[in-house]
C-alpha cells in the first residue's frame, strides 16, 4: 500500500516502518469543515503524533510495552480542503483498504463527522454483528444542522440508522437538544454523565461481538482537556477514561477499530489536551492490538 501523498511529518512513537508487517494502522483525518463553534481539529492528528515523543513505551496499567505490538502510522489522509463529501469518500476508501488487509484501524480526528465513513466501512465488513461504543459529551443525534445533513452534530444519528439504534451505546453524554434525548430514550442506549460504571453494566451483554469505539475528547471535562472546539463542563476525568479502556481490555471486549477525535491544539497552549490524547492512543494500542 502506498502513502506517497500522505502526511510526511512525525509519526506516532515507535511506529513500525512496514505497513504489511503491522497489525494496526494509525491514520489522521484532518477535517473540520462542518464544526458548529470553533474550528481547528484538523491540526489534532499531527500534534498528537508530535507530543507522543514524551510518552514512555511501557504501560504500567496493562504491563505491556509498545515493542510487543506492530502498528504503522500512515500519516494524514490527503483530504480536499472544504469538500465534505469528497473528504468522507476518501476516508471511507482508505479504511476499506485497511480492513481488507486484515488490520485494525486507529483513526485520529478531526471533527466527529469523520467517524461516519469509518463506521460505514466497518459495517460493510461486520454487518449485523457490529456494536458501536460512543464516548462523548454530546448526543450527536441531529438529523441536520442548519439544514445540512453533514455536520459533526449528526454522525451518531447516521450510525443508528445504518446499524440499528439497538446496537449503539453512548456514554458520558451531557449535552444535546431535548428532542435528541427523547429520541435516544426510544431508539438506542444512552448513558448520561458517566462512562466506566455503565460500560461495566453493558459489556457482559455484548459477548464477543465486534465493537467499534469512537471517542470524542470532549467526553473529558474541560479542566482535563480544554483543547477542543465545543467544550462542555461536567465531564469525566482522564483517569476514568483510561480505567474504562483498561476494563474493556481485561474483560475481553472485541474492539476491532477505534478513533479519537475533536482535539484542537490551538485552544490549549499548555498542550495538556494533546498529551492526554496521545496517552489515550498508547493505551488503545496496548489494550486492543493483540
Amino acid at each position: 500500500m502506498r502513502f506517497d501523498d500522505a502526511y510526511s511529518g512525525n509519526v506516532f512513537i515507535r511506529s513500525h516502518p512496514d505497513y504489511d508487517a503491522s497489525q494496526a494502522v494509525i491514520y489522521g483525518m484532518p477535517m473540520d469543515w462542518t464544526v458548529s463553534f470553533r474550528p481547528g481539529s484538523r491540526f489534532g492528528p499531527a500534534r498528537i503524533r508530535e507530543v507522543s515523543i514524551g510518552l514512555e513505551e511501557y504501560s504500567p496499567y496493562l504491563d505491556r510495552l509498545l515493542e510487543e505490538i506492530t502498528y504503522f502510522d500512515a500519516g494524514d489522509i490527503p483530504l480536499p480542503f472544504g469538500n465534505v463529501e469528497g473528504s468522507l469518500d476518501a476516508i471511507r476508501s482508505f479504511v476499506r483498504k485497511v480492513l481488507a488487509d486484515g488490520k485494525i484501524p486507529i483513526g485520529l480526528g478531526g471533527e466527529h463527522l469523520v467517524s461516519w465513513p469509518v463506521i460505514q466501512a466497518v459495517y460493510e465488513k461486520y454487518k449485523q454483528d457490529l456494536v458501536v461504543f460512543h464516548f462523548d459529551a454530546h448526543t450527536d443525534l441531529r438529523d441536520h444542522y442548519e439544514g445540512y445533513p453533514y455536520s459533526h452534530s449528526t454522525p451518531i444519528k447516521k450510525v443508528c440508522e445504518l446499524i440499528g439504534g439497538e446496537n449503539v451505546y453512548s456514554f458520558g453524554i451531557r449535552s444535546g437538544t431535548k428532542e435528541e434525548f427523547v429520541w435516544a430514550k426510544e431508539h438506542m442506549h444512552l448513558y448520561k454523565y458517566d462512562v466506566l460504571e455503565p460500560v461495566k453494566q453493558v459489556l457482559p451483554t455484548i459477548g464477543n461481538r465486534p465493537i467499534y469505539l469512537t471517542i470524542d475528547i470532549d467526553v473529558l471535562d474541560p479542566s482535563t482537556a480544554p483543547g477542543t472546539g465545543t467544550t462542555e463542563a461536567g465531564g469525566i476525568t482522564s483517569r476514568e477514561l483510561l480505567e474504562t479502556i483498561h476494563y474493556m481490555a481485561r474483560h475481553g471486549a472485541n474492539v476491532i477499530g477505534c478513533d479519537l477525535v475533536e482535539v484542537a491544539p490551538v485552544y490549549d497552549h499548555s498542550e495538556m489536551t494533546q498529551i492526554v490524547a496521545s496517552k489515550i492512543v498508547r493505551e488503545l494500542l496496548l489494550a486492543f492490538v493483540k
